[in-house]
């Protein structure tokens, strides 16, 4: 008998599809992903707070001179949550999310859902110099997705789901809901319809109603521009996006250097101790890398430079301006060194607050340099520590419309429109035609596994080669007679290609159905010779492990055939017709584009 739960469950899903459309039932679920997304980031921002808070009131440490220790035991409990409960490697959040909605049809594992509440304040309050939104989103993400999953809504549905949530945590974590619309139309790479906007508006104001009703109407950055653009500060705008392009580029690539770096080190033990002790010198040198850094950032806002720096070795020369920049593009140069050995040490955390901190640093020490070289310019310090953020983010992320558009809601400076535009634009390009992924999709993209707004790029990669791969195909062997082949697979068999295998399952060649016609009937042949003598090899081979369906494509086109053998392990799988690899090419073509 089924339980009465299950009966109510299938009475609501009756009810539902009787009364409820799906384009009603999909904007609710907008609504309530969104809601749901911003609990999380609430839940993640005031967890690590609550930790940051024991460790500023002396209950872990009495003074902070002691800061140096205190990312060895935040990582060591992330390691130890990881290694007995969750017992999975970690993965890196918005990857994580675009893997899911490129090869598992959106679908998330649940422990995705509690992991990233877990870890991520355990890094970050600890002092890991990493950010809390990728893990917001990831949460977020996973809740959709199982929810989604338990509401029996499709794979489409459920990536634009995924979406929406992704764009609730943002705008709960800035309380910047156009910004969050735009981050999940360009990263996760949606086409902007109406179809997709009206659930990522509905899932925006629900994650920045829930900020506004558990936190308040406080904003990140309590600043009011005072200092308008001016025509004649252009060409400093333009040289801060060289700046912060060239610092993008610096930032990717110091971010996948550091990882190469830590990979010698197999266990995982052993890059918790260096990374926590390299983590915890750097913070005991330069403070300001502590944590997420929104502190640090506000007191630049300020004009308050001392306070930004907090207590460093270099106190008593810090009267100097020139002292002063140095320390602060020191801040530059590390906070990527910093962000990076957290996560190789086994941390968890996201770049895009990371990010906005180098950015804001970066802004600051360029407006510092013009102030003070005596070439008779003043340009606004604050100004531009809130467009070298939007710099930063044009690059680093290849999301040059978020960048203006979260500076501008975050900080009420819309009236800095014509400055963000100017250096995201250029930092973008630059950084763009330098690299051409961003740190988010360069494995993805590797891997085949990158969603673009390029339809066919995106339909391929949606497509699965499991998907195609027929095995109705009969195998000979190539010591067989011509009798036994023809009485044992070509008699049995509704297909005009025999794959030719070994004892081992490994694919010698191929037999077509022409190679034999001619000589097929004649009865004095068939103990004469034997499968070898006509066998041929494949023009190309498909590997099941490392080809992807834009690169089976590209088989099929390079070699004009129309069957192609797949091998698996290093043995005979099956084999990918184009006809069949088209016709669900242009399948999933047409449900990508309803």
């Amino acid at each position: 008998m089924p339980s009465r739960l299950n009966i109510l469950f299938t009475r609501f899903f009756r009810w539902r599809y009787r009364h409820i459309s799906n384009k009603t039932f999909i904007h609710i679920m907008s609504v309530a992903v969104g809601f749901l997304a911003g609990l999380a980031a609430v839940t993640l921002k005031n967890t690590t707070y609550f930790i940051e808070s024991l460790i500023d009131k002396g209950i872990v440490f009495s003074s902070t001179q002691l800061y140096f220790i205190s990312p060895i035991i935040g990582l060591t409990l992330v390691y130890l949550y990881v290694k007995y409960v969750h017992k999975e490697k970690l993965e890196h959040a918005i990857s994580s999310i675009l893997l899911a909605m490129s090869k598992k049809k959106g679908l998330m594992s649940v422990k995705s859902i509690y992991t990233p509440l877990i870890t991520a304040p355990l890094t970050v309050g600890f002092g890991g110099s990493v950010g809390l939104l990728g893990p917001a989103v990831a949460s977020g993400a996973a809740l959709s997705s199982n929810l989604s999953r338990f509401l029996h809504i499709n794979a489409k549905t459920r990536s634009l789901l995924i979406a929406c949530a992704s764009a609730g945590a943002i705008a709960s974590v800035f309380q910047s809901p156009i910004a969050a619309i735009i981050f999940a139309v360009e990263v996760f790479s949606l086409d902007l319809t109406m179809i997709s906007l009206l659930p990522l508006l509905f899932a925006s104001i629900s994650g920045v109603l829930t900020s506004y009703f558990f936190l308040g109407d406080e904003t990140l950055f309590n600043f009011t521009i005072t200092d308008k653009f001016e025509i004649r500060d252009t060409l400093f705008y333009i040289l801060l996006g060289v700046g912060t392009a060239f610092a993008s580029i610096y930032f990717t690539k110091m971010y996948f250097g550091i990882l190469q770096l830590f990979k010698p080190l197999k266990s995982p033990k052993y890059k918790l101790l260096v990374g926590g002790l390299a983590i915890g010198i750097m913070l005991y040198l330069i403070p300001p890398l502590y944590g997420e850094g929104f502190g640090f950032i506000n007191d630049l806002l300020d004009g308050d430079h001392i306070k930004a720096l907090g207590k460093t070795p270099f106190d008593a020369y810090t009267s100097n301006i020139w002292v002063v920049i140095a320390l602060l593009f020191g801040i530059t140069i590390f906070k990527a060194v910093a962000m990076t050995t957290t996560f190789a040490a086994g941390g968890s955390g996201g770049i895009f607050i990371p990010t906005m901190v180098m950015g804001s640093t970066l802004g600051n020490v360029v407006a510092k340099l013009i102030n003070n070289l005596g070439v008779g310019f003043t340009v606004s310090e604050s100004n531009f520590t809130l467009i070298g953020m939007a710099g930063l983010i044009a690059g680093v992320l290849h999301a040059p419309l978020t960048a203006i558009f979260l500076i501008a809601e975050i900080t009420g400076g819309y009236e800095l429109f014509v400055p963000l535009m100017i250096t995201s634009a250029i930092s973008y390009l630059i950084t763009k035609n330098a690299m051409d992924f961003s740190i988010y999709t360069r494995e993805l993209a590797k891997a085949g596994a990158l969603i673009t707004h390029n339809k066919d790029q995106t339909v391929l990669t949606l497509m699965q080669l499991d998907d195609v791969i027929e095995k109705n195909f009969k195998t000979v062997n190539q010591n067989m007679t011509l009798g036994e082949m023809l009485h044992k697979s070509v008699a049995k068999s509704t297909r005009n290609i025999y794959p030719v295998v070994n004892e081992d399952q490994v694919l010698v060649g191929i037999v077509l159905l022409d190679d034999i016609r001619e000589f097929m009937f004649d009865m004095n042949l068939y103990e004469k010779i034997i499968v070898e003598s006509f066998m041929h090899k494949a023009p190309e081979h498909i590997f099941y492990e490392t080809d992807t369906m834009q690169s089976v494509m590209k088989k099929f086109q390079d070699s004009s055939a129309w069957n192609l053998p797949v091998i698996k392990e290093g043995k005979y799988y099956g084999f990918v017709s184009k006809s069949k690899l088209l016709t669900a090419y242009r399948r999933k073509l047409i449900n990508f584009t309803k």
